[in-house]
C-alpha cells in the first residue's frame, strides 16, 4: 500500500512552481495523481472524463482511415492515451510547454507515462503549442535532450518539428481553463479569428479541431469558431464529483474545417 501522501516531484519552471503529487483516496483506497502550478490545481486523475471525451468527440466523425493527430497539452496523458487506443490513429504528436511534465512520463512517474513514451506512434515534443500553431519562431527555452526538436531553442514551424507545414486530421487542445481563462496572456490570441484561422491551416480539409474547457458553453466563443470553421458544436460532459458531491461539467468544442 502506498503512503497516504507523497510529493513525487517539484520543480521551478518559467510558468511557476510545478509539483506532482500522489495521495491515497480514503474511500476507494486508489492512488490519485495531482498536478499543481504554484497554488493552483491543474489536473487530477480523479477527474478524467473531460480529457477522454475531448479525444472521443474530436475523432468521432472522422473517416475510418489512418489518422494523424496532434495534442496540445500532455498533462497526465489521458487525452493522448485515448487517441492511441483508437485503432485508426497511426501517428500522434503531443506538445507540452514544460519539459518537466514530459520527463514525468518518460521516467514512469505517472500511471500512463511508460505506455505513451514507449509507443512508436507517439512523439512527445517540448514546445509552445500556441506559438507553433501560429507559425511563430519565438517559442521559448532550450529543448532538453531527447525531445523531438533540434535543440536550438527556436519553435518549429507548425506542430511537427521534423516536418514543417505538416497537416493533421485532428488537433486536440487541453491547456487553458477556458478560452476566457488562460494560463498565460500569450495564449489568448489563439481563441480569436486570426489565431483559429492559422490553426485551421494545420488541418487537412475536413479535419477537426477540438477544445476542452472547464467553463459552460460560451456563445461568444462559439460565434468566433463559426467564423472560421464550417461546422461547430459545444458538448457538455457530465461526471460525478465526489469531492463536492453531485455532478460537475466540462465543455468540449468540436469544429470541422471545410472540405476545400
Amino acid at each position: 500500500m502506498s503512503a497516504r501522501f507523497e510529493e513525487i516531484d517539484w520543480r521551478t519552471t518559467p510558468m511557476g512552481e510545478i509539483s506532482l503529487r500522489r495521495r491515497r483516496d480514503p474511500v476507494s483506497g486508489d492512488d490519485i495523481y495531482e498536478v499543481k502550478l504554484d497554488d493552483e490545481y491543474l489536473m487530477s486523475s480523479l477527474f478524467t472524463e473531460g480529457e477522454v471525451e475531448l479525444t472521443r468527440l474530436g475523432l468521432a466523425e472522422l473517416p475510418d482511415t489512418p489518422l494523424d493527430v496532434a495534442v496540445g497539452g500532455l498533462g497526465l496523458g489521458y487525452t493522448a492515451r485515448t487517441a492511441l487506443d483508437d485503432p485508426r490513429v497511426r501517428s500522434l504528436i503531443v506538445v507540452d510547454a514544460l519539459a518537466e511534465v514530459i520527463d514525468w512520463h518518460r521516467r514512469g512517474l505517472v500511471p500512463l507515462g511508460e505506455g505513451l513514451a514507449s509507443d512508436p506512434r507517439c512523439q512527445l515534443v517540448r514546445g509552445d503549442f500556441f506559438a507553433m500553431a501560429a507559425g511563430s519562431a519565438a517559442a521559448g527555452g532550450p529543448v532538453p535532450a531527447g525531445d523531438t526538436a533540434d535543440g536550438s531553442g527556436a519553435a518549429p514551424s507548425g506542430l511537427d518539428p521534423e516536418t514543417p507545414g505538416r497537416r493533421f486530421h485532428a488537433i486536440l487542445l487541453d491547456v487553458d481553463h477556458s478560452p476566457r481563462h488562460v494560463l498565460h496572456p500569450g495564449h489568448a490570441a489563439l481563441y480569436r479569428p486570426a489565431g483559429l484561422t492559422a490553426l485551421a491551416e494545420l488541418l487537412h480539409p475536413g479535419g477537426v479541431f477540438a477544445l476542452w474547457s472547464n467553463d459552460p458553453p460560451d456563445d461568444e466563443f462559439g460565434a468566433v469558431l463559426a467564423e472560421v470553421f464550417e461546422e461547430t458544436a459545444a458538448h457538455v460532459v457530465d461526471f460525478a464529483n465526489p469531492l463536492q458531491g453531485g455532478t460537475a461539467t466540462n465543455t468540449v468544442y468540436v469544429a470541422r474545417r471545410g472540405e476545400s
